[in-house]
């Protein structure tokens, strides 16, 4: 039998309270936000998200890379990749992103998030906390993709030897309306950094 110091589950059956601070973002020393940059595997996401974070350090911004991969690593060590698991590691994500946003730092989160839904939560957790969420599409032709194949995960899936492969045996829903929408066309990695880094106030 679990003692009364045990942690409820979920929402703690009405017994967790939000408990408010005395900072708000006007009070931080920098406007915080996320950008989400979401598309295939070997898109250029990750790529893209290594120089966004380098040229707002640089120009003595505070930002901070929660790169899908690297999550996993730690925070999300615990989620293989079932349809749930790649659910909740989006969720993990998303609810990390807005803490860091809060906070005045530029969450970068380049993550193949391949579902609506998820994305869409995700934003509606930074709208709820009044925070800016911008959605980055990588719009990458999924020939290019495999022609890149980084991590050799294209080849695996078609030998067969990984299932549930986004773009391949599994579906990617773009999205319906993002803020920026990024193509080979829109040059190199730090061209396209750059156009994501107009966004930003």
């Amino acid at each position: 039998m679990a003692g009364s110091d045990a942690a409820p589950a979920g929402d703690g059956g009405g017994n967790i309270t939000w408990h408010a601070g005395e900072v708000t973002a006007v009070d931080r020393p920098s406007l915080g936000a996320t950008v989400w940059l979401t598309g295939l595997s070997g898109s250029g996401k990750s790529t893209v998200a290594v120089e966004l974070e380098r040229l707002l350090v640089a120009a003595g911004r505070p930002a901070y890379r929660l790169d899908g991969d690297n999550l996993r690593h730690g925070l999300n060590a615990d989620l293989g990749f079932t349809a749930e698991d790649r659910d909740e590691n989006v969720r993990r994500a998303g609810e990390v992103a807005r803490l860091f946003a809060d906070a005045g730092v530029v969450a970068v989160v380049p993550l193949i998030s391949p579902f609506r839904a998820g994305r869409d939560r995700a934003r509606a957790v930074h709208d709820g906390a009044g925070v800016r969420f911008l959605e980055v599409f990588v719009d990458t032709p999924i020939e290019l993709c495999e022609q890149r194949d980084p991590k050799g995960l294209y080849a695996k899936a078609r030998a067969g030897e990984i299932t549930g492969f986004t773009g391949i045996d599994d579906p990617y829903e773009a999205p319906a309306s993002p803020e920026l929408v990024l193509t080979p066309a829109d040059g190199d990695p730090v061209a396209q950094a750059r156009r994501v880094l107009a966004l930003l106030p």
